[in-house]
Order: C-alpha cells, then sequence, then structure tokens
C-alpha cells in the first residue's frame, strides 16, 4: 500500500484525503516512481475545484504533474530509464489519467526525465515545470530575441520568476507587474530588470516609456481575463500577447477591435506545447539543463510541507503569498 492524496468532489483544500492505495505494476509505457518530493501549481486548485479547462472526469481523482524521486520499476517497452534512478517529472498526461501526490505513483515514460547530478529532491520537484513553460512560452511559441522586452504578470509565481532568468539569459529586458508593492523587492532580486506595481502605476504609460515608446515583443499573461485590454496597450508592432494561465476565472475578450485593429498577435499557450512534442522537449530539457549546471537558473522555493500537511499547503497555495514554488516532501 502507499499513501496517496485523493478526493471525491470538488470544492476546497479540505476536500483532499490521504489514503492508502494499493500499488500496481507499470505497464507498458508507464514508469513507477518512489517519490520524493512533488510541487504544487495553481491549475491543481484548480483542477480540484472543478475551475480547471479540463474537467475531473471520474472520482476518486488524484493530483499533481511535478515530482522528483526515484525510478522503482519500468514497463514494457521503456528504455533509457532504470531502477534506481533520480529523476523528475513533467507534464506531458492529464490528470485524469495520472498523478504524483503520493508516495509511489505510476506515470508515462515520456514524462520522466533524468535529474541533474547534484540536483536535490525538492529542486527537482520545483524546477521543471516553471523553467520548460517559460522557455517554451518565450522561445518555441513567442520567438524570443536578444534586445527584446518581456513582460509579465503574476511574476513571483514559479513560472514568472523562471521567466526573468530565461529572458535576462538571452540577452532580453524582463519587466515584472505586481499587484501590491510587497514583492517588488523580491523581484528585483530575482532579476526583474523594472518592476511595475499595478495598484500605484499606470502599465502601459511606464512599459512605453521604458521602451522609448516602442512596446513590449512578448507579454505573458498568467491571469487573463478583462485585465488583457491593459496589457494588450502595451504590445510593441509584431509582438505577441500570450496567454498561459487563467487565474482570473473571468471571460477574456480579444481587445484588439476596441484598440483600433493594430496587428495584435494573441494566443494562448500551454506547457503541453513543448512537452508532447519530443523535439521541443528534447530542446527545453537541454536549454534548462544548462542552465542549471551554469548556475544561470535554479529553483526559487517558498516553503516545504510535508505529505500529511497536504490541505494546508494548498491553501497556503490559494494565498498567493508566496514566491516562488511550494515543495510538498514524501
Amino acid at each position: 500500500m502507499a499513501r496517496t492524496v485523493l478526493f471525491s468532489e470538488l470544492g476546497g483544500p479540505g476536500v483532499m484525503r490521504v489514503q492508502d492505495v494499493e500499488e500496481r505494476d507499470p505497464g507498458p509505457g508507464e514508469v513507477r516512481i518512489r517519490v520524493e518530493a512533488f510541487g504544487l501549481n495553481r491549475s491543481e486548485a484548480l483542477f480540484r475545484s472543478g475551475l480547471y479547462i479540463e474537467p475531473v472526469k471520474r472520482f476518486p481523482a488524484t493530483l499533481g504533474t511535478e515530482a522528483a524521486g526515484v525510478v522503482e520499476a519500468v514497463g514494457a517497452g521503456v528504455t533509457g530509464l532504470r531502477p534506481g534512478e533520480p529523476v523528475s517529472t513533467v507534464q506531458t498526461f492529464s490528470m485524469n489519467d495520472y498523478g504524483v501526490y503520493g508516495e509511489r505513483m505510476i506515470v508515462p515514460a515520456s514524462a520522466v526525465l533524468p535529474r541533474p547530478e547534484g540536483l536535490g529532491a525538492v529542486e527537482g520537484a520545483a524546477v521543471w515545470m516553471a523553467y520548460v513553460t517559460a522557455y517554451g512560452a518565450l522561445m518555441e511559441a513567442g520567438g524570443m530575441r536578444p534586445g527584446d522586452t518581456v513582460v509579465l504578470n503574476a511574476a513571483s509565481s514559479s513560472v514568472g520568476l523562471a521567466a526573468l532568468r530565461v529572458a535576462d539569459r538571452l540577452g532580453a529586458t524582463p519587466i515584472a507587474l505586481t499587484r501590491t508593492a510587497a514583492k517588488k523587492e523580491a523581484l528585483l532580486k530575482e532579476g526583474a530588470a523594472e518592476v511595475i506595481v499595478t495598484e500605484e502605476e499606470d502599465v502601459a504609460e511606464r512599459v512605453l516609456a521604458l521602451t522609448g515608446g516602442r512596446g513590449a515583443e512578448i507579454v505573458l499573461d498568467a491571469v487573463a481575463g478583462p485585465g488583457v485590454r491593459d496589457l494588450a496597450r502595451v504590445v510593441a508592432d509584431d509582438g505577441r500577447l500570450l496567454v498561459y494561465g487563467a487565474l482570473s476565472g473571468e471571460p477574456t475578450p480579444y481587445p484588439g477591435i476596441e484598440l483600433g485593429m493594430p496587428a495584435l498577435a494573441m494566443r494562448t499557450y500551454t506547457m503541453l506545447e513543448t512537452t508532447t512534442r519530443p523535439e521541443r522537449l528534447r530542446r527545453a530539457a537541454a536549454f534548462v539543463a544548462s542552465g542549471l549546471r551554469s548556475g544561470a537558473f535554479r529553483a526559487v522555493v517558498d516553503r516545504a510541507f510535508e505529505l500529511a500537511e497536504i490541505v494546508e499547503a494548498h491553501r497556503y497555495l490559494e494565498s498567493n503569498a508566496q514566491v516562488g514554488k511550494i515543495v510538498v516532501t514524501v
């Protein structure tokens, strides 16, 4: 038996329970991992609440996509992974099919990456989703180039912090947006060239001033909703507005018409665009591993909880008080 986090109804953090579940052997193309730590993602809170872009299809349901641990067993047809190997997981799957919140979890082999030497389990559970998402959005979807300006909201999230470092490493200028001044110094310390406090400053005015009227070549939006109207105003000619999250929970308009029909390229992006395409994932993994080895990239862990504290961990996740990743150790 293995302790596993399950929920049998939609709702707040309190619907989750740690239960004993009978272990199974991995099937063809699958890997069983002894989980040492897993990272929390806002998408998991939305999935648990019934507000995610994909509904829960069956109960009891489990959660999670980003873990670190050790390979225990591999299924038929799996090559390149061996029992005892330290690994991390990335999302290539639906949480309706697999999850990582537990002691021993089955995942597709396509979701498993070797953990770089010297990267501990807590860091290994905190780094891949953030940096692969940032890489895919900025480089694969956004076509970021040296000299570009990148504007991003939800900048204190793990993806936001990773995007600051990815942009800086490639010679772009990252500008972070934050609602209040409470996180301003932390964002500057983590690599933001400028921080705009949205409750105190006009975002469009500041971005245009900082770019000499040009605007930002890439705007990364984790919030969506009506706020895209303001973000669209700062997109440079031939720039892109990439919506990669929907934290607002509100309908998201296309603002190009009311802005006078500029050449506004606006599109959605999810990590799955990178992780489910083997060549893109290969490039992303190589890029992130290189940054980790050089010290340009690192995991930013705000707080660690234990598995028995999963409800408290999700409550903290929903407080939005964190700077970086929340990790649960097993």
